[in-house]
């Protein structure tokens, strides 16, 4: 009865260590997903939308917008930062704009602007 048992305990360990060798042989499942997600933020579609009010003082942008998928946010007319200073020297109300934005310590960003096409 103990060598059944020694047996059965000696034959479930070389399966989990087999099994265990195995998994980690492969390339691992979780790694695929977050090389794809990293891309996905890189090349995240561009939001339309139309410049309502620009202020260089606080580094603002008011933009009516589209939908923001990444940011679950349905279209609506908001304020956002800015991510360069600089493109609010070249916009002005009424402009139409394609845009990407993130919330970044707490706020709505824009990360990237560029004009309509």
């Amino acid at each position: 009865m103990i060598n059944i048992r020694y047996a059965l305990l000696a034959s479930l360990s070389a399966l989990t260590l087999h099994l265990a060798s195995a998994a980690s042989a492969q390339p691992s499942a979780s790694a695929a997903p977050a090389a794809s997600d990293a891309s996905a933020a890189a090349n995240a579609e561009l939001v339309d939308g139309e410049v309502r009010k620009v202020d260089k003082d606080a580094r603002k942008l008011t933009l009516r917008h589209g939908p923001l998928q990444n940011l679950d946010m349905p279209a609506m007319t908001m304020v956002f930062q800015v991510k360069e200073a600089a493109w609010l020297d070249k916009i002005q109300p009424g402009d139409k704009v394609r845009f990407q934005a993130e919330k970044i310590d707490g706020k709505f960003t824009v990360i990237r602007l560029e004009a309509a096409r």
